[in-house]
């Protein structure tokens, strides 16, 4: 059976990982979360002093990134891969809303993009990739054989994170999380630099009002038709 390379692009909060985890599971594809190699990134930026609420040096963070190592180790026990900087785990930290509400600041800098757009290229070197992120299907890959395009509205997208970070113990608001996702949608779809936007054959899914079984089914339908396309 032919492998394919699936793009998923869309909104933050729209359940893009989810999916992709699932289906590469499901597939036996390589799953790699773009948007955590951009979070890994804002995540050293604030450690190293560069990024805060009232100041942010890229010029420094440009002159640093030779530093920055991000790599993925499957963990067996969760079933996806985690994130390492400079090898010591950061999956948890780097979930995080104050990592959230500096990530799109630290995407929209061409030499981040850059500099990650080629990493993301190797990885999917080899076809049988499922990649999520805001450019996947329009820079990265834009010759993939699927694309998607994953929408909800705002509010929607707000309560399933606010849902997320309170079990997971974090302390917030959801006007503070909802604040949160408009600015990102904002930041995303204006920047100069690979702004977020579909792709012109990428097939956009809704899924404000779809369950996760319903979500998967679909896009594994689009797969199966896509492969069966090609052979």
């Amino acid at each position: 059976m032919n492998k394919i390379t699936i793009a998923i692009d869309g909104f933050s909060s729209t359940g893009k990982s989810t999916v992709a985890k699932q289906l590469a599971k499901h597939l036996g594809y390589v799953y790699v979360d773009s948007g955590a190699m951009y979070r890994a990134v804002t995540f050293y930026a604030m450690q190293n002093g560069l990024i805060n609420k009232d100041d942010f040096n890229v010029e420094g963070l440009i002159y640093q990134l030779p530093k920055i190592n991000i790599s993925f180790t499957f963990n067996e026990s969760l079933g996806f891969a985690e994130v390492y900087l400079n090898g010591i785990n950061i999956e948890k930290e780097i979930r995080k809303l104050e990592v959230s509400s500096f990530v799109s600041k630290v995407a929209a800098i061409p030499e981040v993009r850059q500099q990650q757009v080629k990493l993301q290229q190797k990885l999917g070197d080899s076809k049988g990739v499922v990649m999520d992120g805001r450019d996947i299907g329009t820079v990265v890959f834009p010759k993939a054989e699927l694309k998607l395009f994953m929408t909800a509205s705002a509010e929607t997208r707000a309560q399933r994170r606010y849902d997320e970070l309170i079990e997971r113990g974090d302390d917030v608001t959801f006007k503070d999380v909802l604040k949160n996702v408009q600015e990102r949608d904002y930041l995303d779809s204006n920047r100069k630099d690979s702004p977020l936007i579909k792709a012109d054959d990428a097939i956009e899914i809704d899924n404000s009002n779809m369950s996760l079984e319903e979500q998967f089914n679909k896009i594994l339908q689009l797969v199966t038709m896509t492969i069966e396309d090609l052979e």
